[in-house]
C-alpha cells in the first residue's frame, strides 16, 4: 500500500537529488544535448574560485546577523506577548502580516521606501542632511537587505517562539512565585531554560531558509553593488541561469544543501545536548 507513495516521494525528491549529483561530474550546460564527463572539476573550481569564496563570506554575515536580529526580536516580543493579559490575539495576528507577503514583494516593498530617489525613509534621512544611496552603496546595502529579511522573518521566530511560551507547565512558574522569585529571575531560571529547545528549533527553520530565499536581495540590489549583497543562493542563480554553467551550480547547490545539513545536525546537537 506504500508503493504508491514511495513512487511518488522518489520521483519528486530522490530522481531530482541524484540527478543533481550526475550534473556536478558533467560538463553540462543547456545548449549542450551531449554534455561530457566532468569529473571532479566542479568541485575542485568550486572550492577555488574566488567569486564563490566571497559569496559565502556574504552569506555568512548575512546570515548571521539577520539570524541574530530575528532572534532577539522574536523572542523579546515573542515574552511581550506572553505577559500581555489582554488583546493577545489581535496583537499576534498584525504582527504576522508580514509573513504572509511574498519575499518579493517585501523587495519591492524595501525598494519602494529605501530607494535614493523617492523612497520614504530616504527622504527622511536628506532631511536629516544624510545624502547617500543606501541600496547603491557597499557599506549599507547589506544591512539594508538584512533589516528587510528581519522585518519579514522576525514575527516567524515570535510565533514559534509565543506557542513554546504557552505550553510551558505551569507548576515551575507557580513554585517560582510562591518562593518570592522576580520576574526576571522566572525569566532567566525558569522561562528561558525551558523554552531553549523551541527557541532552538526557531533557529533551525530559519537557518534553512536564509540561503535560500533571494527574492528581496534580486529585487533590491541584484547582489550589488560590487557584489556586497551577493549571497551564495544568488551566485547559484547567475552561474545556473545567467552562464548556463549547469554542471558547476549543481556543484553550488549540493555545497549549499550540505552546509544546510551540518549546520541542522549542529542545531539538534545543541537541542539534545549530545554529539
Amino acid at each position: 500500500m506504500l508503493t504508491p507513495a514511495l513512487l511518488v516521494l522518489a520521483t519528486v525528491s530522490i530522481f531530482p537529488f541524484l540527478y543533481l549529483i550526475y550534473a556536478s561530474l558533467m560538463d553540462f550546460a543547456l545548449a549542450m544535448d551531449d554534455p561530457t564527463f566532468a569529473g571532479f572539476r566542479n568541485w575542485v573550481r568550486l572550492v577555488q574560485d574566488p567569486l564563490i569564496i566571497q559569496s559565502w563570506k556574504v552569506t555568512f554575515v548575512y546570515a548571521l546577523a539577520g539570524l541574530s536580529l530575528e532572534l532577539v526580536l522574536g523572542v523579546g516580543i515573542a515574552l511581550l506577548l506572553y505577559a500581555t493579559p489582554w488583546g493577545r490575539n489581535i496583537f499576534v495576528t498584525l504582527w504576522m502580516l508580514p509573513i504572509f507577503v511574498a519575499p518579493i514583494v517585501a523587495g519591492l516593498l524595501g525598494w519602494f521606501l529605501l530607494n535614493s530617489s523617492y523612497g520614504l525613509y530616504a527622504w527622511f534621512l536628506q532631511l536629516l542632511g544624510v545624502h547617500i544611496d543606501i541600496f547603491g552603496t557597499v557599506g549599507t546595502a547589506l544591512p539594508a537587505v538584512i533589516m528587510i529579511d528581519v522585518w519579514e522573518w522576525t514575527p516567524l521566530i515570535t510565533l514559534i517562539v509565543l506557542s513554546g511560551l504557552q505550553s510551558l507547565p505551569s507548576e515551575p512558574l507557580e513554585a517560582a512565585e510562591v518562593d518570592g522569585a522576580s520576574y526576571w529571575q522566572k525569566l532567566r531560571y525558569v522561562i528561558l531554560p525551558l523554552s531553549s529547545r523551541i527557541i532552538v528549533v526557531a533557529l533551525l527553520i530559519r537557518s534553512m531558509d536564509i540561503m535560500r530565499f533571494i527574492d528581496a536581495i534580486f529585487i533590491t540590489t541584484a547582489g550589488g553593488p560590487a557584489d556586497s549583497t551577493k549571497i551564495i543562493g544568488l551566485r547559484l542563480f547567475d552561474v545556473a541561469f545567467r552562464f548556463m554553467d549547469i554542471g558547476f551550480a549543481a556543484a553550488i547547490g549540493l555545497s549549499m544543501l550540505l552546509v544546510t545539513t551540518l549546520l541542522g545536525k549542529a542545531f539538534i546537537t545543541v537541542m539534545y545536548g549530545r554529539e
